[in-house]
């Protein structure tokens, strides 16, 4: 069964490793410049370095669907996309996740999954329609099961995280960072200016209250808390005001960071679930 997850950030990426585990053929897609800061869980970052490794599970990056149409024959954009299912392809019989950046669906209309998953976690429907694939899955606030989507996950910290929801939504987004250590707010960079992004820090890195991680064109960027570097944008990276740029864990040593984090694995749970629940729609 083949499965096209949108979005291939710390969320999308726990779902991936689960449902490749579980048997499944994983494509995700994500952005050119993948704004994930928990890059060591991330596989958006093939898009970035061509593979990477999550855990014991490696991702290769396919291909881009050509989005800027000019000067481009209708015959070349036939031929870029051959290529680049042709490649999927391959990755996919490797044993292997392929990644592609597909801003526009054409990828997503040639492959033709069984499953499609929105994992973006962008807070709101970004233009996923319950008619783009047979089985159709969300995951976190902005959508509403039955209308946009046949199953929605719960993303929310609690005792609903994980949860099925197959009419209605999930709790309202609070726009407060689940609680770690007694910290929730605190524990998450945001910057203060648009502009470049420069760091020599590095995540896993332990950091001090007050402490300067990065700066943002010359304006130094400090960390709230004490802790442990979990997540962090790469060198060199343009943000916009008030972008993630991190989140610094307030359990030091005793974090992980190398590996998919619990409610990544719950919420990749839930959307297994959904799947095994629902699988009489995958069926032709």
């Amino acid at each position: 069964m083949l499965v096209y997850i949108r979005g291939a950030g710390d969320l999308a990426s726990g779902i991936a490793l689960r449902l490749h585990h579980a048997g499944f053929f994983i494509v995700m897609s994500d952005l050119p410049e993948p704004t994930a800061v928990r890059r060591t869980v991330c596989f958006s970052e093939a898009v970035r370095h061509g593979k990477c490794m999550v855990e014991d599970v490696e991702a290769v990056f396919a291909s881009s669907s050509i989005h800027n149409t000019e000067n481009v024959t209708h015959e070349r954009k036939c031929i870029k996309s051959r290529e680049t299912v042709e490649t999927i392809h391959h990755i996919l019989n490797s044993g292997r996740i392929a990644v592609v950046i597909d801003l526009d669906d054409s990828i997503l209309h040639k492959l033709r999954p069984d499953v499609l998953v929105d994992a973006i976690v962008g807070k709101r429907n970004l233009g996923t329609a319950i008619t783009d694939a047979p089985l159709v899955i969300a995951v976190g606030p902005g959508f509403t099961a039955g209308k946009d989507c046949h199953a929605l996950i719960e993303t929310k910290r609690g005792h609903r995280l994980g949860r099925v929801i197959l009419e209605g939504t999930t709790l309202p987004n609070t726009g407060i960072p689940g609680n770690i250590a007694g910290y929730g707010e605190e524990r998450v960079l945001w910057s203060a200016r648009a502009g470049i992004f420069h760091t020599h820090k590095n995540i896993g890195d332990l950091v001090e209250a007050g402490e300067v991680v990065g700066e943002i064109d010359g304006h130094p960027e400090k960390s709230a808390i004490s802790g442990m570097i979990r997540g962090l944008l790469p060198d060199g990276m343009k943000v916009r005001e008030h972008m993630k740029l991190g989140d610094v864990d307030p359990r030091g040593k005793e974090a992980e960071y190398l590996t998919v984090s619990d409610k990544a694995l719950a919420v990749a749970g839930g959307v297994l679930e959904a799947i095994c629940r629902l699988s009489d729609k995958t069926d032709n």
